[in-house]
């Protein structure tokens, strides 16, 4: 019993080191030195036709901006359509979008009267955007959120990849805003850039990024399949899809998109579990596409995606085994400090920005905590079973 203890202690640890630290700088090493090896169009007027597919719901505070940086895409006249719906605003956001729509005919606004969750949307609109033109490697979605402004040359930079003739999904480079010392906008920050940095070393690697962030990619159009009513991670239910049928997936840096960081700690718990069991839908899925963890995509799916999905588990295997083996002096020591970590990391933190103090990695420590714990609690919304995907946007700062 006691070896079983200890190979599962070892295990857990292992699996979060991996996952966290020795998976990413393994791919930095191999990594280092390449670019991404696509066929790329020589210039714009062999681009293909370009369909913006954006889902909104109460948006009032950013969609003007949003809806100027897509109408300033540098892109050719007559190769881009807006396709827009609204999942039943019940604030400004439809009589704003109303008004670009008559200024601009290239701006479709659908304004559905009943709450049907983002992907319900997007369903919906990438149907019209096909019967306007057809799917094919000819026809590109850019699927984008209302939060995220776009550079001019995005959508420019996102397709002039799809060349290339078994390319699926290029990722935007997503840069944030708003970033503050007093709260958690910087761990929040240096995650997400860590995680923009491993995805663009799968796509230089294998083209087979795990994933895009889902606030603005493009997607070829022959390569979508609608997304089940009850899904709450869109983005990567259709990056699965397409690996099953051999689509490839890349990111492109020079795609700059911006965003406002998220602030509240509590208001990213809320977003992370429902990431979360969105997560679980997907893995269970698509075990096909882990299991097992070798070849592609499985091997980096396993390693970057199912692994860190786990966390919770990890960290949970990690204080319990401790603590049953703490008869062992050496163990007992470490179920004592594990426990420190998990209970006064969040309590340290709290108590020192109270006193306008702010150490960047007690902060980052506490962030890590919370976010696997955010993960446990969509772990529960899973097993309860998840009935809807209709969302509400997080606050904007």
């Amino acid at each position: 019993m006691s070896l079983l203890l200890q190979w599962l202690f070892w295990s857990s640890l292992f699996a979060l080191l991996y996952t966290y630290l020795i998976y990413p700088a393994t791919l930095s090493i191999l990594a280092k030195g390449k670019q991404l090896d696509t066929q790329q169009y020589d210039n714009s007027d062999q681009f293909p036709q370009v369909s913006v597919l954006m889902a909104v719901h109460n948006e009032e505070a950013v969609i003007e901006e949003k809806l100027n940086s897509l109408i300033g895409q540098a892109y050719p006249v007559g190769k881009i359509n807006i396709f827009i719906g609204s999942d039943n605003s019940g604030d400004r956001t439809n009589e704003i979008i109303s008004t670009f729509a008559k200024q601009h005919p290239h701006l479709h606004f659908f304004p559905f009267p009943k709450r049907q969750g983002k992907p319900g949307v997007i369903n919906q609109l990438a149907a019209t955007a096909i019967s306007h033109f057809p799917a094919s490697a000819a026809h590109v979605f850019v699927i984008t959120d209302a939060s995220v402004m776009m550079s001019p040359e995005v959508c420019a930079a996102l397709v002039k990849h799809f060349k290339h003739p078994d390319l699926a999904i290029v990722d935007a480079q997503m840069l944030h805003t708003g970033i503050q010392e007093v709260d958690i906008s910087g761990s929040e920050d240096s995650y997400i850039s860590w995680e923009g940095r491993l995805k663009y070393y799968e796509g230089v690697l294998w083209k087979k990024m795990i994933g895009p962030f889902g606030g603005c990619y493009a997607l070829r159009s022959d390569f979508f399949v609608p997304v089940p009513d009850n899904f709450l991670v869109d983005d990567f239910y259709i990056t699965l899809q397409a690996f099953r049928r051999g689509g490839l997936a890349i990111k492109e840096p020079g795609a700059l998109c911006y965003e406002p960081v998220g602030h509240e700690l509590k208001e990213e718990f809320r977003r992370k579990a429902r990431i979360s069991a969105g997560n679980l839908q997907n893995m269970f899925s698509f075990v096909d596409l882990w299991l097992p963890p070798f070849g592609l995509p499985n091997f980096p799916f396993f390693s970057h995606k199912i692994l860190r999905w786990l966390g919770p588990i990890w960290l949970i295997l990690l204080w319990l085994t401790a603590g049953l083996l703490s008869h062992n002096q050496f163990y007992a020591l470490l179920f004592v400090l594990i426990t420190a970590l998990y209970t006064l990391t969040p309590l340290l933190d709290e108590g020192l920005k109270k006193w306008n103090k702010h150490w960047a990695l007690l902060r980052n420590v506490r962030y890590f905590l919370t976010m696997n714990l955010a993960l446990l609690a969509g772990y529960l919304r899973y097993v309860k079973g998840i009935k809807s995907n209709v969302w509400q946007p997080p606050k904007r700062q």
